[in-house]
């Protein structure tokens, strides 16, 4: 068991407080989500403090930080749902979008996006944060061959999605 005391949990907050908010940020799309999120991240690990193993705590704020999102997505799931089928709608009608899918940032920002959930989280943890795929394999709790997979699908999707609009 692990006893935090405070200046324990502000160097555990500096140590882990942008990566959590950067995997968050993959999941959703949405900094100013992501950091709220951290932050209860870090309010449910003070309160659990005196319950928390040492040797488990990266997979722990991990852990804490992929149920907070689900709670959220769950929650806002239908809301997310009618924005992304009038963002579409809007983006084959208006001449403007169009205009400006030309920028090749754009295009590939857009591609990003309409990468899956698990796809977007293992291309941005690699391409962004640098991080291996056996890394990314330990904190999302998978295999480093589904960490390859779904690397394989995500650069295949964004290479037809980018060349498919040059």
């Amino acid at each position: 068991m692990l006893f935090l005391k405070q200046e324990e949990l502000i160097q555990i907050f500096q140590d882990y407080r942008r990566k959590l908010c950067n995997y968050i940020y993959y999941k959703c799309g949405d900094m100013k989500l992501a950091e709220d999120l951290v932050q209860e991240v870090f309010v449910i690990l003070w309160e659990k403090r005196d319950s928390v193993k040492h040797v488990s705590l990266k997979s722990y704020l991990y852990t804490i930080a992929n149920h907070l999102y689900i709670d959220h997505y769950r929650h806002k799931n239908v809301e997310m749902e009618l924005i992304h089928k009038r963002q579409d709608d809007s983006m084959a009608e208006s001449p403007e979008y169009l205009l400006e899918v030309k920028e090749f940032d754009n295009r590939l920002k857009l591609a990003i996006a309409s990468l899956s959930e698990k796809e977007r989280t293992v291309f941005l943890m690699n391409r962004i944060d640098q991080l291996t795929f056996k890394e990314i394999a330990e904190s999302l709790n998978i295999s480093v061959k589904a960490v390859e997979k779904r690397m394989h699908h995500a650069v295949d999707h964004l290479f037809l999605k980018v060349n498919h609009k040059l």
